[in-house]
């Protein structure tokens, strides 16, 4: 039986920066968990890695990222290049999950897929949280790992079979499909 992460919104860290950093760790544990799944599983434990991803750079989109364009120097120029790096590991993904994991190509583009988010996470932890954390408070922090836990509640990383509820089902589909669903559950709640 596979071993499923743990929900992103029950995890124990209370600074955005920390629970940030602990999805990273995830992330790449779902990696190594899609490379080594025999075929016939590799499909389950990539649509897991497709969710967290979705739940975990929408709600990096709307909750961190226009936090950091406002409180960092040169702000907009760190946001604008990891969006950019964002958006062209979402076009691989895009592509992966249209192909299929018993695409020829899976493997090797599951291995640039982990080059460029594990890329796109380096440069995040450096340019953007390490600068995040000096100069936000503690009280920010807080508030917006809530933030992103809320919205990643709303948004499950697991399926729920049998489940026809809109929010429980969010995240069926493509990639791009799910990123737009979680948007716009993390917009509605917002504005509550």
């Amino acid at each position: 039986m596979t071993q499923h992460p743990p929900r992103p919104e029950t995890m124990a860290e209370t600074d955005v920066i920390d629970l940030l950093l602990a999805q990273h760790a995830m992330i790449r544990d779902l990696f190594d968990e899609v490379e080594r799944a025999p075929a016939g599983e590799r499909g389950e434990a990539f649509t897991r890695l497709v969710r967290l991803l979705a739940v975990h750079e929408t709600a990096e989109e709307e909750i961190v990222h226009p936090y950091a364009r406002r409180v960092l120097d040169g702000g907009d120029g760190v946001v604008d290049d990891r969006l950019e790096e964002e958006r062209e590991a979402k076009e691989l993904l895009q592509h992966m999950d249209q192909a299929g994991p018993d695409d020829p190509d899976f493997m090797a583009n599951l291995a640039v897929l982990r080059a460029a988010v594990f890329a796109h996470a380096r440069s995040e932890e450096r340019y953007e949280f390490a600068k995040l954390r000096a100069r936000t408070s503690p009280a920010e922090r807080r508030a917006m790992a809530a933030g992103v836990k809320a919205a990643e509640a709303l948004a499950p990383t697991h399926p729920h079979p049998g489940t026809e509820s809109a929010a429980k089902n969010l995240l069926i589909g493509t990639p791009v499909a799910m990123m737009d669903r979680v948007r716009d559950v993390i917009r509605r709640a917002s504005k509550r």
